[in-house]
């Protein structure tokens, strides 16, 4: 078998509010932009993938890769990771590109990747990841519809310019809740974007007093509280709190995660397969946090294809205690983020989000609702 096509569409589906995205302050977003990726084979199996693209950077990508798909085996994955490895060299991020070689795996097998890569549960305790800064009020009123619509578990954005601002909209949602939901926080410092507006700069000293706050307030994990390579910071960091570090998201590649595991940075790992690492080596990572008793919750703030392949592999490790579901409407709904499935996730009344079960990413494609947002490339 091998690749005998190689299609791309670089997609802007139009969101239904404009979305206001903490990470990327003063860069209102009005549509959910992709690179979605087909890799076709002689057998006629199909591999989808789908890439993030702020803009229109992700065109290059499709002219360097094209050549160096084309008559591959879609078999040989760890061969295909070097290929990837060596394309970050050249400045760009094709790690989802492997994603759609896992999807003709599990087309040809039949089997959903998930137990292509050793088995595991069926669904994954989800948590509502809201994505803008509100008032404490209002927020506190949202998370209260998010308990009602079943969530166990909601993400909170900090990224105010006073300490203060960022401890108050978590005591409001703590005292609106109790204890009957886990709060995690994002501070998102992971990776700063200079020039489109204001924004705060985490230095370790707040990292520690906003840290020690949480404590009180029983957060569940804090994210991206330091700069993704700050590994002496994060190492800091963890060893003064008993609040539980997370991060990775745009840390990339088996080493950084070394670093990051063995240098004592986190308690939860969270690469993102279209980010950072590819499923193959995202099991990596999740053995080697497995190996030092640490969480595996990988971000999932991409897409609908991007959800289901995390999915995957989330379903196939014993240290995933939860999944990051993306939610802040009325931008940012299911509808619009997963506009290229038939079917958008959702959880169940209980809180979980189910693995697609059928073969490869387990999920059908709206291929028409593509094209008419996409531009081929």
């Amino acid at each position: 078998m091998k690749i005998i096509e190689v299609e791309a569409y670089l997609c802007h589906y139009q969101l239904p509010e404009t979305f206001y995205p903490t990470w990327i302050p003063g860069f209102p977003q009005t549509r959910n932009s992709c690179l979605i990726l087909i890799l076709r084979t002689d057998e006629g199996i199909e591999g989808y993938s789908a890439g993030v693209a702020f803009l229109d950077e992700a065109r290059g990508l499709v002219s360097l890769l094209r050549p160096l798909l084309l008559n591959r085996d879609p078999f040989q994955i760890e061969d295909a990771l070097q290929l990837l490895r060596s394309a970050s060299f050249l400045g760009y991020k094709g790690w989802f590109v492997e994603i759609a070689l896992w999807d003709i795996l599990g087309k040809v097998t039949g089997q959903p990747i998930y137990r292509l890569l050793g088995g595991g549960v069926e669904r994954i305790l989800a948590y509502a990841s809201t994505g803008e800064l509100h008032p404490p009020e209002q927020r506190a009123e949202e998370v209260l519809e998010l308990k009602a619509m079943g969530f166990r578990a909601v993400k909170l954005r900090v990224k105010a310019m006073d300490v203060r601002e960022d401890i108050a909209l978590v005591e409001k949602v703590r005292q609106a809740v109790g204890d009957e939901m886990e709060i995690m926080v994002d501070a998102n410092q992971g990776w700063p974007i200079h020039g489109f507006g204001p924004y705060p700069r985490w230095s370790l000293k707040r990292a520690m007093e906003e840290a020690r706050a949480f404590e009180e307030l029983k957060v569940r994990w804090l994210e991206e509280p330091l700069y993704k390579n700050d590994y002496q910071g994060y190492a800091q960091l963890r060893a003064a709190t008993s609040v539980p570090i997370a991060g990775g998201e745009f840390n990339v590649d088996l080493h950084e995660f070394r670093d990051l595991i063995v240098g004592g940075c986190l308690d939860v790992v969270q690469p993102d397969v279209t980010l950072s690492t590819g499923i193959l080596n995202g099991k990596k990572v999740a053995g080697m946090a497995e190996a030092y008793n640490l969480e595996f919750s990988p971000h999932t703030w991409t897409n609908g294809l991007g959800l289901a392949a995390n999915l995957q592999l989330m379903a196939s490790v014993p240290n995933c205690p939860y999944c990051e579901l993306p939610y802040e409407p009325p931008g940012w709904v299911p509808q619009a983020r997963d506009f290229m499935l038939t079917e958008p996730f959702h959880i169940d009344d209980q809180g979980y989000i189910r693995v697609p079960d059928k073969p490869g990413l387990g999920i059908e494609i709206d291929l028409e609702k593509i094209k008419s947002c996409g531009e081929k490339v």
